[in-house]
């Protein structure tokens, strides 16, 4: 996971560059690669993902498919086997348990997705803030009410790979370059 995909557009310099940056400037330098591979592997050719991601079928948010990709990193966190405990134990004491564990185990499981995902996005929030303070990733949202002075008013995280992150993007995408979109009021594209 830590190493260049295959298909990738960088050299091995470009690649040794960006994991210095990431060292010097995020606190968690390989959940901050982890987080920009994923990212890579959903962008468009000029670099962007999101507001949603296409995953099994659905259209998921992106920073909720982020999270859920990022999860299985931490199922041996004694953290997380912790807080399966505490689920467990908070759901004994509100009745919400049957006793039968076929019946309990995907109720807690899903309790524990929901904690975690939570959790998971204070984390990616974190990371992409650091990513965006080094210059290798540009944040912005995207939905309902674009022009609202509060960030979440149903609105969603686009994030775009800059500089060197952009060595992790496939071949084929960092070649082309974005084409200009055209204008209103302009009758015929370039």
């Amino acid at each position: 996971m830590f190493h260049a995909p295959s298909h990738c557009s960088s050299t091995s310099g470009d690649m040794a560059q960006l994991l210095d940056m990431l060292a010097q400037c995020c606190s968690r330098p390989r959940y901050a690669f982890m987080l920009l591979t994923l990212i890579a592997d959903v962008a468009r050719p000029d670099g962007s993902a999101g507001p949603v991601v296409r995953h099994e079928g659905n259209l998921i948010p992106l920073r909720d498919w982020l999270c859920d990709a990022l999860t299985p990193m931490a199922h041996r966190d004694p953290r997380r086997i912790a807080l399966v405990e505490r689920v467990r134990d908070d759901m004994c004491k509100t009745g919400q348990l049957t006793g039968d564990p076929d019946r309990d185990d995907p109720l807690v499981q899903e309790e524990v997705l929901i904690r975690a995902r939570a959790s998971g996005k204070t984390n990616l929030s974190r990371a992409a803030s650091e990513l965006v303070k080094a210059g290798l990733l540009k944040r912005h949202y995207q939905g309902y009410r674009v022009d609202h002075l509060n960030r979440g008013a149903q609105r969603q995280a686009v994030y775009t790979l800059m500089g060197r992150a952009r060595t992790l993007m496939p071949i084929a995408a960092a070649r082309a370059t974005p084409t200009r979109v055209p204008r209103q009021g302009e009758l015929f594209a370039p």
